[in-house]
């Protein structure tokens, strides 16, 4: 799901003008991206609670990034409304996800020997 949003994400600003190359189209991109990114990097740790929550707790903060360079996108024309809806709702999806996770943390990490 995180994946998909970025890539969605990718194509939709392959359309922004370019004097947002080095701004708004960098950081949607970076962000969500990161999502992705922290995600895995959750995953390869879960043996360690702590750090495995931590870092659920970045994806879930730079899917929330990901949505304030959304409303950007749209309130500068960039993105039509339900487009960034629709991607507003998707990112939903995932904080919700990462929220659970972060909150029940034990189904998901490896158990000891």
């Amino acid at each position: 799901m995180a994946f998909g949003a970025a890539m969605d994400l990718f194509e939709l600003t392959r359309l922004f003008p370019l004097e947002e190359r080095y701004s708004l189209t960098d950081q949607m991109r970076k962000s969500s991206r990161s999502v992705c990114a922290n995600i895995a990097e959750a995953w390869r740790k879960r043996r360690y609670k702590a750090a495995f929550v931590s870092k659920l707790s970045d994806a879930e903060a730079e899917a929330a990034e990901t949505q304030t360079w959304i409303e950007f996108a749209v309130k500068c024309g960039y993105l039509k409304a339900d487009v960034g809806e629709k991607l507003h709702n998707i990112y939903d999806l995932i904080i919700g996800k990462l929220v659970n996770m972060i909150h029940n943390p034990g189904q998901w990490l490896l158990k000891e020997r």
